[in-house]
Formats: C-alpha cells, structure tokens, sequence
C-alpha cells in the first residue's frame, strides 16, 4: 500500500498515536481532575467550571439511573448548542447509556423516525420544541421528556412524568452505578447521517471510535507551530448534534482543557461581536462560514487577524473563498475531511506543511487511505493523480449502521470503510475530494464532476454561491444545471456564467442551464444541499407529465 504522506511526518508527527482504552466519561474526568477549576463552557456571559461540568453530569446520570435507564439504553438530545447539551451528553455516558443525535431542526415526521429507529427511552429536549415532541408521542417508544427551558420566564406546560432539566437534577437521590464499559465494544452515540441517499441511518460510534479521533485529531492539529494556550478559548458555533462539532469542538477542546464559548446559531453579527469580544484561539466553522466572513470583509476590525487556528470541513471549501481568507487575515485555513461514519476526521491539511489550497490534507496517524477502482480481480489500487473510491482504515471507523447489517456489508468491508467519495492522491500524499460518487453526472458518455464546474463558477467576481446538478436530458443522458447566488450589486446573466465557463472546460462539462436564487438550500450547518434542489426538479419534472 502507497503511504507516500508518512515522509511528511518526519520530526513532526509519529505515525501512530498513543490511543488509551478508556471511555468518554474517563475523558471528562481526567480534565476535570487536571483543570478541575477552568472555564469549560461560556454562554452569554455565564461560565461553568470542569468541576461544574463533572457535577452537573454525575447528578443527569443519577437521576437517569433512579428513572430505570439501564447501561445501552437510548437518550435522545434535541438541543441547540448550549450547556445543557455538554450535561446531557456526559450524563448519558456516565450512565452507561447511548446518545442519540436529533437535529433540532426536525419536523415532526423526522423526529418521530429517529426515536423509533433508535427505540430512546428518553428525550433532552428544548421548551420551544417539546409541542413537537407531544405531537409525536403516541407514536413512539420514548417515555419521557426531561425539558430544557433557556429563558427563566418560559412557560411550559408539561404533561405526563414529564419535568424540566433542572427539577431533574434535584431529584436525583443517589449517584449512578459505576457501569463495567468495553469502549471499543460499548456505543456511545447513534449519530444519524443526514439520509442524502436515502433513508437515515445511524451510525454507532464506540466510546473508542471518539476517543480514538479526539486523540488523533489533537495530535495530528497540534503537532507543528500551533498549540493551544492555558484553558483556550474556542468559539463553538458548529451545532453539537453535527459530528464535525461534537468530536473536533467539543472533545478536542475538553482534550486541552479548553474553553467552549457556545453559540446556539450562527448569526453574522453575533459571531464576529464574539470573535471581536473573546479573542479566541481557535474557530471551526463550514464553507458557507468562511465565504460570509470574506462577504464582510472587515477582518481586522472583527480581530479576525488574532484568531490563531481556523479549521475548516463539513463539505468542499471553494479555493477561491479559502485564499481570500487568508489574504484578509493573515491566517493559514486549514481544510480537512471526514464522515459520520469515520467519527469524523480522516484527513486534514497540517499545519507543520504546506497547505494546499483544494486538497483535504493528509491521512491522521493511526488512519489507512487509498483510492481504489473496481476490477475484474476486485477493488484495486490506482496510480496517483487517478480518480477512483476513497477507502479508509483506523481506530475510528464506526461498528456498523444501528440495525442495518445489510447496509454495514455495503460500506464496511474487509475492514475498509468504502466513502463513496472520488478522490485522487497527488505525488506527496495529499488527497483531493473530486465529488460524491452519486453526485457524479454522466453526460454524452463523459464523466463530470460537479465538485469541478462548481470551483470554476467561485472564480468568477460575480458568483457567491454555487451548486452544480445533473438533470435527466433525453439526448445527453443528463445536462448540466448550475443554482447561483450572485454576489450583492451583481448583474450577472445565465449567458455571461455560460461564457465564463466556455473558456475553462470541455464543452461537455458546460451548463446548459443556469437558475439565479437569492439564497441556496442548506442544512443546519450551513452544508449546500444539493439533494434538496434535485427533489425539486424531479417533482417539476413529474408535476409536468402528469400536466
């Protein structure tokens, strides 16, 4: 196997790292017992201690246990991000009990799937949306809600054995028994993919798939000229439910004795004031991020500049916004890689190397990655600068999808974790994702990557946002579709896009057509969702036939 990357390790890095067994609840208590007496969480001007953070966790647990919640039982966490989201994941863990990740941006439909799927015998959840929970309730097998009020004044009307978070806590009589926990056999999340081809499934995490990625994150981040500081401060905007938040901003900061300055949502004006404010060490944040911080501009005003680590990942982060970013401020952006199912990071752009602006980095010690292509003698290895199946091995490849061996044969095998991602590797080691495998469009018997088109269109001074599709054609077999933002005081036109495109591609790989939008569907982490607009076609498409 072609582990070309490890030469760049050299005086920097080992290529495996020191990975103890141990649980989550080992992680908190280790820094608590360490940093006992620093910040952990800021909210809106208030602060809990590690101290704190461990009381508040053992007395969830307590309560749990009295409430007949027993080691792998479920508990679903409907939270924005905010502190009592750190006490219910930690409480859960001490519990022995699994945590089940619910976007809170769920409708009623998806909420009802989740908790049924994952059969959670309680549910975290905020007093905004606990109507959303009662409308369901009947339907499920989640017993009990545990409410989370964030406004003192809010007014909820709770029904059955339902109670507020707080009131929880109190009752809680004696602590949790010390559960006997294999971590690299005990699940401690189901974190439930985003269902962009198909239905979604749950991912389960061991104690060790996390703690294995914390580890290898910290080192691998943390290994050149940037360390962080006595208790860091780190913005933590990224929603907690999102594995890009819950392991990379959140165990990695409580790894170092961190920090977390929560935000229950990005708001541009909040987020910069806070930046502004708190002069943090480190931010995280999604593509979508980064090209409305270069919308601002602004960056020295906001103490952009001061932010000594950025990370970026969640989807493909345009060169063309990453190199305006650091040209604003000064700071190296460093793009990485990873899925649900990998915990997430796989890959990430060190920061005792060269950046390379459109690559995703370099595999994390401990991880195995190779591009394969399909054979008559099987999945083989291709040459680098070859397009092919990235395929990952390591400690934090995930134990299956919860309840679905046929889909875990599909993704896991012999060991691999097939990504579904097309990727190349160049002559040093650095991967570059070149599309989704299904988002692949076939036109006229030509391969064409989105990913590619979509690069070209951020070059362009006129275009802000960009998704590319392809769309069923009678002729080609699919045509190219390109949605657009433009940039604000743009007068850009579908034959100007077509143009621009014309002089850097293959006339195969030109859109055809070209939809201008105010604004491009995204999830809850500001992710594109290219899904969302090829329903919408396909129901156009259907709702024409049937005209």
């Amino acid at each position: 196997m072609d582990k070309r990357w490890l030469a760049l390790y050299e005086n920097n890095l080992e290529a495996k790292s020191t990975i103890e067994k141990r649980t989550l609840t080992d992680l908190l208590n280790d820094t608590a017992n360490k940093h006992g007496t620093n910040t952990a969480i800021t909210f809106y001007g208030k602060t809990w201690s590690y101290q704190e953070l461990q009381k508040y966790s053992e007395a969830l647990a307590g309560a749990l246990h009295q409430d007949q919640f027993d080691k792998g039982d479920r508990l679903a966490i409907m939270l924005p991000n905010c502190p009592h989201y750190l006490f219910s994941l930690f409480g859960t863990f001490r519990a022995g009990g699994v945590v089940v990740q619910v976007n809170p941006m769920y409708v009623a439909r998806e909420l009802e799937y989740i908790l049924n799927d994952s059969e959670a015998t309680h549910i975290v959840i905020l007093s905004d949306l606990y109507p959303l929970f009662k409308s369901v309730r009947n339907k499920v097998p989640t017993k009990k809600a545990i409410v989370v009020a964030l406004k003192p004044d809010a007014e909820v009307e709770l029904e059955g054995d339902d109670i507020l978070f707080d009131s929880y806590l109190k009752g809680a009589s004696a602590p949790a028994p010390q559960h006997s926990l294999d971590p690299e056999v005990d699940l401690a999340v189901l974190q439930y993919t985003g269902g962009t081809t198909g239905v979604s499934k749950g991912v389960m995490l061991t104690h060790m798939n996390l703690i294995s990625n914390t580890e290898q994150t910290y080192d691998f981040m943390f290994s050149g000229d940037v360390s962080p500081p006595h208790n860091a401060k780190v913005v933590n905007v990224l929603p907690l439910f999102h594995i890009f938040s819950l392991t990379c901003c959140n165990f990695v900061t409580i790894r170092h004795g961190g920090n977390q300055i929560l935000i229950p949502r990005f708001d541009m004006p909040e987020v910069l004031e806070t930046i502004k404010r708190e002069k943090p060490f480190q931010f995280g944040g999604v593509p979508t991020m980064y090209v409305g911080f270069n919308q601002v501009g602004k960056y020295k005003e906001f103490g952009l500049d001061l932010v000594e680590s950025y990370v970026s990942g969640g989807s493909s982060l345009p060169v063309e916004a990453l190199e305006a970013f650091e040209a604003g401020t000064g700071r190296k952006l460093c793009e990485g890689y990873g899925l649900s199912e990998a915990a997430p990071v796989t890959h990430f752009n060190p920061s005792f190397q060269e950046r390379k602006a459109g690559s995703v980095g370099i595999p994390l010690p401990n991880t195995d990655a190779k591009v394969v292509a399909e054979t008559d003698a099987g999945w083989e290895e291709v040459g680098v600068g070859e397009v092919g199946e990235m395929i990952i091995n390591g400690p934090q490849v995930m134990k299956g999808y919860w309840r679905k061996p046929e889909e875990t044969k599909k993704t896991l095998r012999d060991g691999w974790l097939f990504t579904g991602d097309l990727a190349k590797m160049d002559e040093e080691g650095y991967f570059s994702i070149v599309d989704r495998k299904k988002d692949m469009i076939l036109a006229s018997g030509y391969n064409v990557y989105p990913r590619e088109i979509e690069e070209v269109l951020y070059g362009h001074s006129g275009v802000q946002e960009v998704i590319v599709l392809g769309l069923p054609d009678p002729y080609r077999g699919e045509t190219v579709k390109a949605y657009i933002t433009p940039k604000p005081d743009s007068t850009l036109t579908s034959q100007e896009v077509i143009d621009f495109c014309r002089k850097q591609m293959a006339a195969y790989k030109v859109p055809t057509a070209v939809e201008f939008r105010e604004e491009l569907p995204k999830s809850a982490v500001g992710k594109l969702l290219k899904r969302k607009l090829r329903d919408e076609e396909v129901a156009k498409v259907k709702a024409e036939q049937s005209s």
